[in-house]
This record gives C-alpha cells, sequence and structure tokens, in this order.
C-alpha cells in the first residue's frame, strides 16, 4: 500500500513538472536572416521569429549591438552610457552577397551569414576578433536573453570590475549583483559592485549594457563558449576595438564618461575606524599624527556621527563643537569626510514623514507604502528613491548642511542597498520610480552617487568633490571613486593573509574597468584586533601596499584602532617609511591622475596591460605597474625573507637602491625585511618627486625634484601635471605641463624642460625645480642652457630649496651618489647638460 501511494505521489508530481515543462516557452533563435535596412549609422537585419538585429557605427570601433524579438524599445534609457553618437558623421557601408553581408568601417570589417544568421568581426587586416557561437549567436527563452561567443584556444579575458579571484577570468562564472558581503572570501562573488564590461586578449572589449541580474560565463560551462545572459531587459552590447587594452579602455571612457579627478589632497594618506564618531577622538588621531611626523591628509567620520539616519546633523553628546573642530583640523591640515548611508530611519520622525508625504521613499508593491527596509543599525529604515528626480534637490539641501560646517565630502556606504543580496528575494517586492527592483538593484547606488555629485557641483559651484563610493555601476567613474569594502578575515583577523594577496588581483580589475580612483581598506577591516603585536606584520604590509592604491584609507570595523603607532615602533617605523614614500612620489602620482581623467588609463595597472608580448605577464596578478615606470611588488606571505618578482624585458633599478640593476625577462629573488616595499625602475626613467610634507601643501614653494635613474645610453621622457589641485578648471583644460626629454650618451646626460600652459595654465607661484640624479660619479660640469651653473657645497644647497630662485646651481652628496641641481621654475625651455670625466 504504501508502495503504490509512493507510486501515485511521483506520477502527480512528475505530471506537474513535465506539465510546467510544455508551459514554459521554446527557445527562439534569430533563424535565417530575411533582409536589411540602412538608417544613417544604423543598419537592421530582419530575421525569423520577429528578431530584429540593429548595429550601431558608434565610431570607426565602437558597435553597438542590439537583439530584439519585435520593435526596439527599452524601459529606461542607458544609465552608463553617455554618449554613443562619438562620430555622427559615419554610414555603414553594406556589400550583399548570395551567402550574406559585408559590412566595413576604417578599423573593422563585419562578415553576416544569411542563413542561419550569424555574426564574425574581423578587424581591417582581416584577423577574425569574435564570432558567434555557431547558430547559438542569440536566444532568447521567455523574458531571458542569452548571447554566445566563440572563445578561442590562448584567449584571455580580463575586467569585469571588483571582482575576487583571479585576474584572467578565463574559465570562470560571475553575478552582476550588487551584495553586501562582509569579509567576503577570496573567490567569493557577486561583491558590491556590477560592471558589466570586459576586455580580451584578442584585441576587444564588450560592454554589456543592462542593469539586470546577467552572468559571464567564460568557459565555464563549455570550454570554447563565452556566454552572456541575464533574466530581463535587452540585449545591448557593445564591441569595442582597441586592439591594445588601454585603446579598449579610452574607447570605453568615451561611451561612459571621463573618470573625475580627486581633490589633490585625496592622493595622499587617510585615517578611519567604525567608532571613529566623535570629536574628542577626531582630535586625539589628528595629535598624534602631527606629534609622530607622520603624513596624513583625511580623517574619516563613520555612519554613527549623524543623529539619526540620515539627517546630516551631528550626533549631540559625541560633538561639542563640530564646526570649531572641522576649522582647528583645517588649520593642521586635514580635511574631514562623513559617511552616508541611503535611508532614512524610522526613528528620525521628522525627516522619515517628510520623506514619506513627499513620495521620496522606495515602496512595496504589495502594500503601496514605503517598503519596510531592516538596516544593520539605526533600526528600520525608507530606502531613498534617488531615482525619482525630485529627491536629487531634496537630498542635496541636507547634505550641504555638514559642507557648511567645514566637511570636504562624503563617502557612500551601503548603497547595494545593504542586505539585498541574491537571497534577500523579498527586496524583489520593492517598487523605484524608474522601475522594479530587479532593474534598478544593480544601478541603485549609481543613482545616489550621481545626485551626492551634482547636488554637490550644484551647491558648491566650481569645488572639486572626493566622494567614494562602495556600491556601483558602469559609469561610476563620472561621480565617485570605489574602496573594496570589508575585505579581512573576520574569524581570525591576523589570518588575513590571503585576502592581502587577492586585493591585488581585484585592484587591476577595477582600475582597468572604470575604477581607476580605488582603496582598499589598510587593515582588511574585518575582524576583532586582541593582539597588536601578533597583528603588526599583516598590518604593515597591508599599508605598504595601500600606499600604492591612488587612494590610501586606514579603516577597520568597529572601535579597532588601526593608527600605525599602536602596532609597535618597527611597525611604525615601517609604515611612516611607506607613507613618507607616497608623499614623495606626489607629482608622479598627481601627473598620472591627468593620465586617468583624459584616457581611463588607472595608476594600477596589471602587468599584461604594460607588456602585452610577454606571456609570463598574461597571468601575473601577485604585483603591477605604478603609472608608467614604477612596477611594485607588495609582498603578501608571513615572515617573508624573499620576495619572487618577474621583472620584463629592459634593464630595472631598485627603488630602494638605485645602484643595484637587474636584466629584465627573468624572474629574481629579491631580499626583504619588514621595512621592505619591493619596488623597481625602469632604467633610464625621470620621476617626478618631492620632499616629504606632513599635508598636501604644507608647503606651497615646495620644489619638484625629477629624479632620473640613469641608463647607459637611450632616451626617455616624462611629463608633470599642474593644476590648482581642488577646482573643476581641470574640466575646462586650465593646467600647466612641463615635458622632460631625456638622453644618455656614453654615460654624459642631456634634460630638455619645456612648459606649456593651456588657456591661461597655472601659476604654481615662485618655487624652484631640481633634479636628482643617482651616479656614483660627480660630474665634470653642469650647464644650464650653455651657461655653467655654480658648485655649492651640499648643505648649502639642501638649505637653499626655498630661496635662491633666480640662480642655478648644483652639488654632489658623495655619501649617498646623489648629483643635485636646483633651477629656478620657468616659462621657458631650460636645457641642462651634464658632463662627466672619461
Amino acid at each position: 500500500m504504501k508502495i503504490l501511494k509512493l507510486l501515485t505521489f511521483f506520477v502527480i508530481v512528475s505530471g506537474t513538472i513535465f506539465a510546467r515543462d510544455n508551459d514554459t516557452p521554446a527557445p527562439v533563435f534569430p533563424g535565417n536572416c530575411l533582409s536589411y535596412q540602412i538608417t544613417g549609422p544604423q543598419v537592421t537585419f530582419r530575421c525569423e521569429s520577429e528578431i530584429n538585429v540593429m548595429l550601431k557605427l558608434c565610431s570607426p570601433g565602437i558597435i553597438r549591438f542590439w537583439y530584439e524579438q519585435g520593435e526596439f524599445s527599452r524601459q529606461n534609457e542607458s544609465f552608463a552610457v553617455v554618449n554613443d553618437d562619438i562620430d555622427n558623421q559615419l554610414t555603414w557601408s553594406v556589400t550583399e552577397q548570395e551567402s550574406g553581408y559585408e559590412l566595413y568601417t576604417t578599423s573593422l570589417i563585419i562578415r553576416i551569414k544569411k542563413r542561419p544568421f550569424q555574426v564574425r568581426i574581423y578587424d581591417k587586416y582581416q584577423k577574425l576578433l569574435l564570432e558567434d557561437y555557431g547558430n547559438e549567436g542569440f536566444e532568447k527563452v521567455s523574458d531571458t536573453i542569452i548571447c554566445r561567443k566563440l572563445l578561442r584556444d590562448g584567449e584571455n579575458i580580463y575586467g569585469l570590475g571588483e571582482k575576487s579571484g583571479k585576474l584572467n577570468r578565463r574559465g570562470g562564472r560571475y553575478t552582476m549583483w550588487n551584495s553586501d558581503k562582509p569579509c567576503y572570501d577570496i573567490n567569493e562573488d557577486p561583491l558590491y559592485k556590477s560592471i558589466p564590461f570586459f576586455i580580451s586578449s584578442a584585441g576587444y572589449g564588450i560592454y554589456f549594457d543592462n542593469t539586470y541580474r546577467s552572468t559571464f560565463d567564460f568557459g565555464a560551462s563549455k570550454q570554447d563558449c563565452l556566454t552572456i545572459s541575464a533574466p530581463g531587459g535587452e540585449m545591448i552590447c557593445y564591441f569595442i576595438y582597441g586592439p591594445s587594452m588601454p585603446q579598449i579602455i579610452e574607447k570605453y571612457m568615451q561611451l561612459t564618461g571621463s573618470p573625475i579627478m580627486p581633490p589633490v589632497w585625496a592622493l595622499g594618506f587617510s585615517q578611519c575606524r567604525g567608532l571613529l564618531t566623535n570629536e574628542q577622538l577626531t582630535r586625539d588621531i589628528a595629535a598624534g599624527y602631527r606629534a609622530r611626523r607622520i603624513p596624513c591628509d583625511i580623517i574619516y567620520q563613520d555612519i554613527g556621527w549623524t543623529n539619526y539616519l540620515q539627517d546630516f546633523n551631528w550626533r549631540q553628546g559625541n560633538y561639542k563643537d563640530p564646526a570649531g573642530m572641522l576649522s582647528d583640523l583645517a588649520d593642521n591640515g586635514f580635511k574631514v569626510i562623513v559617511s552616508q548611508d541611503p535611508v532614512i530611519s524610522q526613528n528620525n520622525t521628522i525627516q522619515w514623514k517628510e520623506a514619506d508625504s513627499m513620495g521620496y521613499l522606495v515602496s512595496d508593491i504589495r502594500t503601496g507604502k514605503a517598503y519596510d527596509m531592516p538596516w544593520p543599525w539605526g533600526g528600520n529604515c525608507g530606502v531613498v528613491d534617488f531615482t525619482n528626480p525630485a529627491v536629487a534637490g531634496w537630498w542635496g539641501d541636507y547634505q550641504q548642511k555638514a559642507i557648511r560646517d567645514g566637511v570636504k565630502g562624503f563617502w557612500t556606504d551601503m548603497g547595494e542597498p545593504a542586505w539585498s543580496n541574491t537571497e534577500d528575494t523579498d527586496r524583489l517586492f520593492m517598487k523605484h520610480h524608474l522601475g522594479m527592483h530587479n532593474e534598478i538593484h544593480n544601478v541603485y547606488g549609481h543613482t545616489w552617487d550621481k545626485v551626492v555629485t551634482e547636488q554637490f557641483e550644484k551647491h558648491n559651484p566650481g569645488q572639486r568633490i572626493f566622494q567614494m563610493t562602495r556600491s556601483a555601476f558602469a559609469g561610476m567613474q563620472r561621480f565617485t571613486f570605489g574602496w573594496s569594502g570589508d575585505a579581512g578575515d573576520g574569524n581570525d583577523v591576523t589570518n588575513g593573509w590571503k585576502r592581502l594577496r587577492y586585493q591585488i588581483p581585484l585592484a587591476l580589475s577595477s582600475g582597468m574597468s572604470g575604477i581607476p580612483f580605488w582603496s582598499c581598506d589598510i587593515s582588511g577591516y574585518c575582524g576583532d584586533i586582541t593582539d597588536y603585536e601578533a597583528m603588526a606584520e599583516l598590518y604593515v604590509r597591508w599599508l605598504q601596499f595601500g600606499v600604492f592604491n591612488p587612494i590610501s584609507r586606514a579603516h577597520h570595523e568597529g572601535n579597532n584602532a588601526v593608527e600605525p603607532w599602536l602596532f609597535g615602533p618597527d611597525a611604525e617605523e615601517a609604515c611612516t617609511n611607506a607613507i613618507n614614500t607616497k608623499y614623495t612620489l606626489l607629482p608622479y602620482i598627481y601627473s598620472h591622475a591627468r593620465q586617468t581623467y583624459d584616457k581611463g588609463l588607472p595608476l594600477m595597472r596589471p602587468m599584461v596591460m604594460a607588456f602585452p608580448e610577454d606571456k609570463e605577464t598574461h597571468n601575473l596578478d601577485t604585483q603591477f605597474m605604478f603609472g608608467s615606470d614604477l612596477l611594485v611588488a607588495p609582498v603578501v606571505h608571513p615572515n617573508a625573507h624573499i620576495a619572487e618578482v618577474y621583472l620584463p624585458e629592459g634593464e630595472w633599478a631598485s627603488f630602494n637602491d638605485p645602484f643595484t640593476r637587474y636584466p629584465g625577462n627573468q624572474w629574481i629573488a629579491y631580499p626583504v625585511s619588514l621595512q621592505t616595499i619591493p619596488v623597481f625602475v625602469k632604467a633610464g626613467a625621470v620621476i617626478p618627486m618631492m620632499p616629504v610634507m606632513q599635508y598636501i601643501y604644507e608647503k606651497p614653494d615646495a620644489p619638484v625634484w625629477f629624479t632620473v635613474f640613469p641608463a647607459a645610453n637611450g632616451n626617455s621622457s616624462a611629463m608633470l601635471y599642474a593644476d590648482d589641485g581642488e577646482s573643476n578648471d581641470y574640466k575646462k583644460d586650465i593646467y600647466s605641463t612641463t615635458g622632460v626629454k631625456c638622453s644618455f650618451r656614453n654615460h654624459d646626460i642631456r634634460l630638455l624642460f619645456e612648459k606649456k600652459d593651456f588657456n591661461g595654465g597655472y601659476n604654481s607661484g615662485k618655487r624652484n625645480t631640481g633634479v636628482r640624479i643617482f651616479t656614483q660619479n660627480a660630474p665634470e660640469s653642469v650647464t644650464l642652457n650653455g651657461i655653467k651653473a655654480k658648485k655649492l657645497a651640499d648643505t648649502r644647497l639642501q638649505e637653499s630649496w626655498y630661496t635662491g630662485h633666480n640662480s642655478a646651481a648644483w652639488s654632489y652628496d658623495k655619501k649617498n651618489a646623489i648629483l643635485w641641481i636646483r633651477f629656478p621654475e620657468t616659462k621657458d625651455t631650460s636645457d641642462i647638460t651634464i658632463k662627466f670625466s672619461r
């Protein structure tokens, strides 16, 4: 009897399952191509099953592919793409043949097979770049859309933004769904940001313009198949031809917008902690940095600085005189950044009633009322609907209260919104002004960041914003910078070595995907620090990596203090030296920041980006180029005495010991101590540097030292960029540059300096320029524009950097083997020749 009942149950369940299978729509493919039509830069192919495929010629190297069943329409305009009419004078050239069509641009050839419809893309030399996966190039099943392309042997994939795991994505499967993942593991996915853009080693990139919970499969399911899918929205893919990685990134930025430049002080060092939410602690930390002569520019206040979420009022009892505190800190060189959350606490009755009555909160489609959102602190909240245009001015007025007090910017936290991970399906009942949550989720933080920046610029015209975010979408670079969230080991804070190691590929992937200004949380953020001595080595290695992030912030959860001096004298010394290094490199860093604005190139560059022909770099994700000339290989293992470093072609000098040279194309075992950051410089490089200051602008007339790492022969060049550092005039191209051309001939050195002003330029005031050359021999002569420079004792020259603006002089520091040359900054060309005795 029991057997009969079980069989009956099985038949019923099986029948139900099969009945559901029979109700599932059959997959739809384009089938055969029936006709085509050209309309300006667009050509539309009509296929079977009412599938239409539109190709838009955005520029000779960028093509938008849009697959649609029926007429072309979309729920919302792109949140990421700001310009796909990059060259609006273009039209298609189409040749029809019996078996298909050929389309031409000045960079590409597209061949389309008619029966069945199939796309192949070639460069102008007929090298195949990308093709459909057989007849499965596009598939639609109900609302689900799928695109499949052929992955070729040896093809590597990079990008997708802030994703964990290895740098090369080949063989992996990744999901786009912004998720709050505290203490995330080294292969955890998804994380906080969704950037559906990747780069192939075959010379192309793809941006998938879809905000739903999309999936990228790079050969995980089928080794030779690249699959992009989403449960809704449009199948709109931008094909971006490079062929180099920098060219692909630059074109991606043309589509999605240029990165904003940070204020120059944002590139210094900063301090935070979870309970850094009161005036006295803030003042104490500031005093600690200055007393110990450790450079620092920024102190953050975490979310507890407010009375309520998110009224932007200083917490009563925590701050006696917030405006006075901010003024005093500013006088000592500190800038204060405060946190925002995108919610209104129900305990915040005044602001809650205001927002609720005006319809500014995301609603629950089941009740029609504001969605009741659980929140990690402050009680249940209402989620602010930043897709509602009316919200922007209201929010901007609130946040401006803090700016009026003297706050210098914001970090936007919890914007996934938090506790809306894939398992939190109840959030899908949230309705935003622009659509349901399944469409808006991934761009929720993006719409918030847009409001924060645009309102800041509205209220503070001409002033450059500091805004750093945790949750974001493609195009975020127009509004904000990024940080990597809660990365350490919460169960055992001293066990975070692997978490540190895998921040490197995460940072590099972020940079090459439109998050060029980025920071980790130095210390890892997660876990209680109960033994500072046991944590000291790991903390030092976090910081030594972190100072080579564009933005450097020490931060930890709760009241776990992570100021450098807490980890013992050896750790403090190592951290101070590391931070000093960053401050000396500020001219180099800021000059590269302008490159980032112009072309999207990140400061932290994967080795494969800089040396794509070197196969050793294709999977190398433990080191990186910092700008164009510095190679950084952070120590990420405990008790290390040796660092394994790969040096590409050329000759390399140790940054720590410039006379130690290594030939390239080899792995080296580099000796390290706790004090060591393995950093290498290309031989012949010229690195603009400056003296250590306790904060940016401490000495506005500080000299710039062009530091030369000589080569035996050859040429090199460098560029120093300068603007006012705090306004938006850089967007108007108001700046100055100093170009340097350096030649090495039989150990003699010639440097040619040429200053250029753009749109009036930037006046840096009266200051000296310096040249610092590492050489074990004193020169025979130094001339400036053909006139011999005066030789001074080294101590006298070092004392004259802030004086002696009208003459050139040089000295030789025999002890440290450094040639110093001082000459006044001028708008004229400066020609320096250094001759050595034969």
